[in-house]
């Protein structure tokens, strides 16, 4: 059983991940609609995360699985690139791989389906040979 502790532990955890995804999603500079549909949260949600005001967030799991994905994929573009521009700017890059098919990886991850989430870190991550 999770004791009160353990529980704003959880959300302490959460909240700081979710202010880190926006900032990576800034970087990135990515919509706020892209980001809301990629982390799956609301546009109030969002907002707050951008002010840093998310002391009372709640996220179910496959909030938190997608923050996790987003969080890991900058994390190999970190490993693979040490330019800025390359660091930040990858996402937003057509890309003529067979997955993407000319698609910049930020437009695939904003359809929303976690599937191309997941899909697009375990491509950027096989450049870095998907060694964690």
């Amino acid at each position: 059983m999770q004791t009160a502790n353990d529980i704003a532990q959880n959300k302490a955890a959460a909240a700081s991940g979710l202010k880190a995804a926006v900032r990576i999603l800034d970087k990135w500079r990515a919509s706020g609609e892209q980001g809301e549909a990629i982390l799956r949260v609301s546009h109030s949600t969002y907002a707050r995360a951008r002010r840093g005001d998310i002391a009372e967030i709640k996220l179910d799991s496959d909030q938190l699985t997608r923050i996790s994905y987003l969080l890991n994929i900058h994390a190999a573009l970190r490993m693979l690139f040490e330019n800025p521009d390359n660091l930040y700017g990858f996402v937003k890059m057509a890309n003529h791989n067979p997955y993407f098919n000319g698609r910049t990886p930020l437009d695939v991850m904003s359809s929303g389906d976690f599937a191309a989430l997941y899909e697009t870190f375990k491509r950027i991550d096989s450049l870095r040979g998907a060694q964690w």
